[in-house]
């Protein structure tokens, strides 16, 4: 969540959520979110989970009965905060073979990790912030049971189609199912009824009929953004509706070590990097095109306010080359 306070006072949770990742959210929202965030089906749950359906299916067990199950264990272990090690071992007690794979590099064998980290906000888990390893507490007033309700029954607000289509769009359902782990099937039975057909570089694809207005028309803010490596603007997944060039999109979203992008007025004209030299944070800028002065100054004040975050001395900006 780009722009959150610190001090939040209990306000904000945190959370595994889509892809198993964590998310922050609302701590009002959070049964919402569990509903939304569950599998859109049996076949989605599936999908999710990964290499981790393979001996369940193979043992006969449901995917969303494998979840409950894992779900239930987790609730009953986690009545004081828990370290993830801690959760794992126990798990790894409970659980049946079925349930469990050997890992090389932890030289032990352990539930899969997908199933673990996907049943967690079903069993009214959340994360402790800023632990590692991560801790796990029980969210207080939770009364939901696991996997009751699919992302099928998601209020619109929280529903994860219509999401991506609203902060992402416009898009196709091969884009929403990458993003969310889902098979493309499911995602077009799910498609909102309200999406229309609009064109993109005279490519097909949709957006809600809610939207379309503000998306034709001139962006309002046209200030720079130095967006972080893993900002939610940077997590769609056809990624060439932002960067048509080639190149740039290879050079913007390598396999290891992404940069981050500068963005004008949400279009993306660069790329920075942190360089940092004991307690001096520098920013390495590649931009695309030539920063007109305003833009070059709003770049060093947000290269500026990072080593400020970060509680380091600044030490300006250079363009790499």
């Amino acid at each position: 969540m780009r722009g959150t306070p610190a001090d939040t006072n209990g306000a904000l949770a945190l959370a595994w959520t889509l892809r198993g990742a964590p998310h922050c959210y609302r701590r009002t929202d959070l049964p919402r979110v569990a509903v939304a965030t569950a599998p859109l089906s049996e076949a989605d749950a599936a999908k999710r989970i990964f290499d981790a359906n393979r001996p369940l299916k193979a043992a006969g067990i449901p995917t969303l009965d494998a979840l409950r199950a894992v779900a239930h264990e987790m609730r009953d272990i986690v009545r004081a905060p828990t370290v993830k090690g801690d959760m794992s071992s126990q798990l790894t007690a409970r659980m049946p073979e079925p349930y469990l794979r050997f890992c090389r590099p932890c030289n032990a064998t352990h539930l899969y990790e997908m199933p673990f980290r996907l049943a967690a906000l079903q069993a009214g888990l959340e994360l402790r912030p800023n632990t590692s390893p991560p801790v796990l507490e029980r969210i207080p007033g939770w009364r939901a049971k696991a996997y009751t309700h699919m992302g099928t029954d998601a209020e619109p607000r929280f529903d994860v189609v219509r999401g991506y289509l609203h902060f992402f769009g416009p898009s196709d359902p091969k884009a929403v199912a990458a993003y969310v782990d889902a098979p493309v099937r499911d995602v077009k039975a799910h498609w909102p009824s309200d999406a229309v057909e609009v064109a993109v570089d005279g490519v097909s694809r949709s957006a809600l009929a809610a939207d379309v207005d503000a998306l034709l028309a001139p962006p309002l803010d046209r200030s720079v953004q130095l967006l972080g490596p893993y900002d939610p603007y940077l997590q769609l997944k056809d990624r060439e509706i932002l960067v048509s060039d080639p190149a740039k999109v290879k050079s913007m979203w390598p396999t290891l070590g992404r940069p981050g992008a500068i963005a004008v007025g949400g279009e993306l004209v660069g790329e920075w990097r942190p360089r940092t030299s004991g307690r001096t944070l520098r920013v390495e800028t590649t931009p695309w095109r030539a920063l007109s002065k305003p833009e070059r100054a709003e770049v060093e004040d947000r290269a500026a306010g990072l080593a400020k975050f970060r509680g380091v001395a600044f030490g300006g900006v250079t363009v790499a080359g």
